[in-house]
């Protein structure tokens, strides 16, 4: 996912919690879904940071003064404007774009 072209807000919004049940029918389910995507992108973002910073790491044991890397500081601060994990996961969720199935149901049929 391209987070960067997200439209999930970059700050709380105050939602009715009545259209997070539409499709679930159960607010608590609904919820449930989204944390567990929000853990899914988060882990990915994490990911992703990890990696562009692994160009910077040095592995030098020595008690030299590190300097930062303008580069660096840049990286996490675009990183850390991202919206949150959570605003994503519940964006996807409204959008209808994440994809859930209930095991309880699927037995019953």
């Amino acid at each position: 996912m391209d987070y960067k072209k997200s439209k999930a807000p970059v700050n709380t919004v105050t939602r009715n919690i009545m259209d997070l049940c539409d499709e679930t029918g159960n607010i608590y389910e609904s919820v449930a879904i989204i944390s567990k995507r929000a853990n899914q992108i988060g882990a990915e973002i994490k990911q992703d940071l990890n990696k562009k910073l692994q160009e910077f790491a040095s592995y030098n044991d020595a008690l030299e003064e590190v300097f930062e890397n303008r580069e660096q500081i840049e990286i996490s601060r675009y990183y850390e404007k991202l919206p949150k994990p959570t605003l994503l996961a519940t964006q996807e969720f409204e959008e209808g774009n994440v994809y859930w199935r209930d095991p309880s149901l699927d037995k019953e049929e």
